[in-house]
């Protein structure tokens, strides 16, 4: 069986995608002005009653009475902010761009402003963004001040994830700083550089997260990727435990759980989980895959062979399953039925080089041995030799009673063997003196 194939499977199936931590953090809200009833009582009144309505959250009473203003006064900015704040609330994104722009040009110095503007404009993914974000982090906001500058900096590590990863992170750095309690920058810097294959700085950033917020998912879970990727897996396991605690009725954390205690080889352990997982989601047919190679793997072949003929039901055409169901049945020494799915498999997939090895040895035990020849020559052109085909290959020629053919495998696989298959090398020495001409 690729057992090392097989690994890299498991460590290639990220064990749980973390929630997107822009998706549910505050950083991409917008803000609000201090009312500016509050600030300045020469505004228009229709101005002090629209940030009424705003405070109740009556947006459609406060648009109109917006509207008003900024056209008898084009050049309000806090008007103009207001009807952006309103626009955005109503789900009018490109009016709220519009009337940020506004806001900004009248007055271009208020942070909530540009901030507002920038966010907006990379929720919708409207390109220009960066240079209003990159104005908030200069500029001083009317309260909260190490709070806003670090919403700011979010705002902008976020927007430059996808097209330059290490700017975003000295913005999460700087966010960071700011709020030097909150999990949500040492987060988001984490997912960037475990992106990145950063894999021990990432760990550095989640364990931050962590120390800030012991019960963070996204931090067990970005832990747990970490650990996995790096082949660390008693530690994977120790922090897939916790988030399996935190949500026992999901099945993605037992099934991840499942295939880190695979890639660990704790395959009883391994079973246990995703059948667990199997349990809450029966239809996932990867988890399905993965308890069939588990059981294979920890010697319940009987137990696999049956999953991998429930897959097969619905994927017949699929040559994996085909040659694991093989596998299987080898080792059940289930012969005909071996070589028959070996063969399916090869059907499918005519340059599968170890499907030839694993038919090979089927024919030889069924003692067909011209066909185990042949699967054995089949090979070769897809894979390099290797000691136990040479073997394999002479004992096929030797049983055919073609002793030239036998001996010169048999010598082959001595000058290869190296001592690590002493039985047959006995056997391969004995042999040659029995059909070898005498000199």
């Amino acid at each position: 069986m690729g057992t090392s194939r097989q690994l890299r499977r498991w460590i290639g199936a990220l064990l749980l995608a973390a929630t997107s931590v822009q998706a549910q953090t505050s950083s991409s809200k917008t803000v609000r002005h201090h009312r500016v009833a509050e600030v300045d009582a020469s505004q228009p009144p229709e101005l002090a009653q629209a940030e009424a309505a705003i405070e109740k959250k009556d947006y459609a009473t406060a648009e109109p009475l917006l509207k008003k203003v900024v056209s008898a006064q084009p050049t309000n900015y806090q008007a103009w902010f207001d009807l952006g704040f309103v626009s955005n609330a109503l789900g009018k994104i490109d009016d709220a761009i519009a009337a940020y722009r506004q806001s900004v040009a009248a007055k271009p110095d208020v942070f909530e402003s540009n901030l507002n503007l920038g966010l907006t404009m990379a929720k919708s993914k409207q390109p220009g963004a960066e240079e209003f974000l990159r104005a908030a982090t200069r500029l001083k906001p009317q309260a909260h001040v190490d709070e806003g500058h670090a919403r700011a900096w979010l705002g902008l590590g976020h927007l430059l994830e996808q097209t330059d990863p290490p700017a975003a992170i000295e913005a999460f750095r700087q966010a960071a700083a700011l709020q030097p309690k909150d999990p949500e920058a040492h987060l988001s810097a984490g997912v960037l550089l475990e992106k990145g294959n950063k894999f021990a700085d990432a760990e550095e950033q989640y364990k931050q997260a962590l120390s800030l917020d012991p019960s963070s998912q996204d931090a067990l879970v970005g832990l747990a990727n970490v650990y996995m990727r790096g082949q660390r897996f008693p530690e994977a396991e120790e922090y897939l435990r916790k988030v399996v605690t935190q949500r026992p009725h999901e099945a993605a954390p037992h099934i991840q759980l499942g295939r880190v205690l695979a890639a660990g080889q704790k395959y009883d352990e391994a079973a246990v989980e995703l059948q667990a997982g199997l349990k809450i989601a029966p239809a996932d047919s990867s988890a399905q895959a993965d308890l069939a190679e588990v059981f294979f793997q920890g010697g319940k072949y009987a137990e696999a062979e049956a999953l991998y003929r429930s897959l097969l039901a619905s994927r017949a055409q699929d040559a994996e399953l085909h040659h694991q169901l093989g596998q299987a049945l080898l080792k059940q020494k289930k012969f005909p039925d071996a070589k028959q799915e070996f063969m399916a498999a090869l059907k499918l997939k005519p340059d599968w080089g170890a499907a030839y090895g694993d038919l090979a040895v089927a024919a030889n035990e069924m003692q067909d041995y011209a066909l185990a020849i042949k699967a054995l020559d089949l090979r070769a052109k897809y894979l390099p030799e290797i000691p136990v085909g040479y073997f394999l290959r002479a004992t096929a020629y030797d049983h055919l009673r073609n002793f030239p053919e036998a001996a010169a495998n048999y010598h082959l696989f001595l000058q290869v063997a190296n001592g690590k298959y002493p039985d047959q090398e006995w056997q391969a020495r004995h042999r040659l003196i029995t059909i070898e001409p005498k000199k």
